[in-house]
Formats: C-alpha cells, sequence, structure tokens
C-alpha cells in the first residue's frame, strides 16, 4: 500500500504549464500509474493560481483545471486552518519561523493538509515543510519508496 502524495506549488506549476516538464510529467505517470493517489491541496492550487492569473497565463490555468479534474483535490477545512496555525505558532516559539510573521504562510498551511491526509508532500522546498511533514523532493518520491 501506498501513502498519498500531495503536491507543492512548484511540481503543481511545472505539471500545469501547457508544455510541461517532461521529466516531472513522466514522474507523475508513474505515480498514477502505479495507482498512487496524487492529490492537489487547495493551498497550492491558490498559490499557482494567483501566479497565473497575474501573468495572465490562460492555458496554464486551463491545464491547472483540466489537473484539478483528473486528479484528487483537497480543499481547506476549519481543522487543517487550526493545525496551521498551531504549526505556524510552534515554528515562531522554537525560533525557527518559515516566513515573515505579516505572511499568510502558505508552508504550515501545506503541512496541515498533507498531514491530514498522511501524505508525503512532493516538493522542491524540502527545507520549511520537513520541519512539519514528510517533504521530498518529487525527483526522489518513487513508487517503491512510497510503501508503507
Amino acid at each position: 500500500m501506498t501513502r498519498p502524495i500531495v503536491l507543492d506549488a512548484g511540481p503543481l506549476g511545472r505539471i500545469a504549464h501547457p508544455r510541461p516538464n517532461l521529466e516531472i510529467t513522466l514522474w507523475l505517470r508513474q505515480m498514477l500509474s502505479a495507482g498512487v493517489e496524487v492529490i492537489i491541496p487547495e493551498i497550492a492550487d491558490y498559490e499557482v493560481r494567483r501566479s497565473l492569473l497575474l501573468a495572465g497565463l490562460k492555458k496554464s490555468l486551463e491545464r491547472l483545471d483540466l489537473l484539478k479534474e483528473s486528479l484528487a483535490y483537497l480543499p481547506l477545512n476549519t481543522g487543517m486552518i487550526l493545525r496551521a496555525a498551531q504549526l505556524w505558532a510552534e515554528a515562531r516559539i522554537s525560533g525557527k519561523p518559515t516566513a515573515d510573521p505579516k505572511e499568510l504562510d502558505s508552508d504550515v498551511i501545506l503541512a496541515a493538509q498533507s498531514l491530514s491526509v498522511g501524505a508525503i508532500v512532493a516538493t522542491e522546498n524540502i527545507g520549511h515543510l520537513s520541519r512539519f511533514v514528510d517533504a521530498r523532493h518529487w525527483r526522489n518520491i518513487t513508487v517503491e519508496s512510497n510503501l508503507v
């Protein structure tokens, strides 16, 4: 049995590009072919979507919408937000914040979403996320390394 994989904004943005990176496209296909559940968390969709809207990248937005239809989508809920607030406070109490105190800090929201489903985070930002959740560079997540 494999654990689900939650996509961080970096990998999601690469996949949403109209001409996606071949390496990450093959990785995604391999995960899906093996029956691994790959999830788009709402906070990553927000991060990618706002950038695409700002840049006027309509084809990428269309691709992002298609991905939301073909992959699992994890909406935010109150429990996740409460857990994110707890993670945010714990990081600051320990003297290791992941963002400026005035920022929303989407890393802790992503961590809370991932923890809610017991997922591995596929990311390019291991440093901040690995303090809260099992976060790995997407290239280092294989079907074999994901068995539980």
